[in-house]
């Protein structure tokens, strides 16, 4: 393999660029096929789409179970193991609470504490109805409903490098604006270089990894949020457990590990556990790496990326683990 056979290709889609690159590959067939499956995955499970599954399931909220895809289903029992492991941090039927702060900030207003409780008694992942053989899921309650923005394109990037692997690939990688699923090294050995955006500085970064083989994703305040009428900045992570935005005292949480879907997810956790929660998590969850950053602009990191972790433009690190 030469560094010179490149191939790369973008594409619009689940509301973000997605870039890919693939090294020593004769043809674009493989990133045909990930564009192809990335659109396939995003027309099952998008809750913008009226006839994907993810909107079927949530229309019949309160009645049968819908039968579902494979792939639907496997993102599905994903997103409720993560919901089970953050005891609610994340909840796979968070929809409620999604709209209603999606619909305020079309209004630049905020939701009133009455709107919060009515939506935050339906939200709760022990709801869900579903059979792994059937291939069905359901909600036992009306008006409740599934969203997978916290782990939807973790799961198609993983998805993307199995189609990678399976066409002979051994180095590449795919970019979904910024949460970045690497295969291998780069061509000559090397590791990646994958930076971490500054939360309060735009076109600067304030550190990079150096990685091989992993996945990285970032939850952090400064990537969608509004100015409400009353001045304040509301972003879009929501607590499920308060209803409101996140406020743990972090505004950026990117996570290290080997799949991509598991780094969404736990990007989203650790940012609502704040670093007290961030620590506690770590020392359960194995092959689990962060970089945290809280509003002082400190930047925590786990031992496992000592040494593989840089900074730039003088920014305070910290031991995670200590």
């Amino acid at each position: 393999m030469v560094e010179h056979e490149i191939r790369e290709r973008e594409q619009i889609c689940m509301g973000t660029v997605v870039t890919h690159r693939v090294y020593g590959v004769p043809s674009e067939g493989v990133l045909e096929e990930a564009e192809q499956e990335i659109s396939r995955l995003n027309h099952l499970v998008s809750r913008f789409g009226s006839d994907s599954e993810i909107s079927q399931i949530n229309r019949a909220a309160g009645g049968k179970p819908i039968f579902v895809s494979k792939s639907t289903y496997e993102l599905f029992e994903a997103a409720l193991t993560y919901s089970e492991i953050s005891v609610g941090l994340f909840d796979v039927t968070i929809g409620p609470l999604v709209e209603l702060w999606e619909r305020k900030k079309k209004q630049q207003a905020v939701p009133a504490p009455e709107e919060i409780v009515d939506c935050l008694t339906l939200v709760d992942y022990h709801c869900v109805v579903h059979d792994n053989r059937a291939l069905s899921i359901g909600l036992k309650r009306e008006r409740q409903s599934v969203d997978f923005g916290g782990i939807g394109k973790g799961f198609a990037a993983d998805r993307v490098l199995d189609l990678f692997r399976n066409h002979g690939v051994e180095s590449g990688f795919t970019n979904f604006g910024g949460n970045v699923a690497l295969l291998g090294s780069k061509p000559d050995g090397s590791c990646w270089r994958v930076g971490i955006q500054h939360p309060r500085e735009r076109r600067r970064i304030i550190g990079f990894l150096d990685l091989v083989d992993r996945s990285v994703a970032t939850s952090g305040d400064y990537q969608r949020y509004y100015q409400a009428k009353n001045g304040q900045c509301y972003h879009h992570i929501i607590n499920p457990l308060t209803g409101y935005p996140s406020d743990s005292g972090l505004i950026s949480a990117t996570i290290v590990t080997k799949s991509a879907t598991r780094a969404d997810a736990l990007s989203t956790i650790f940012f609502s556990s704040g670093i007290a929660g961030s620590k506690h998590l770590l020392g359960f969850l194995p092959e689990v790496e962060a970089v945290l950053i809280d509003r002082e602009l400190n930047v925590y990191i786990s031992n496992g990326l000592v040494g593989n972790f840089h900074a730039i433009g003088g920014a305070v690190v910290r031991g995670l683990d200590s």
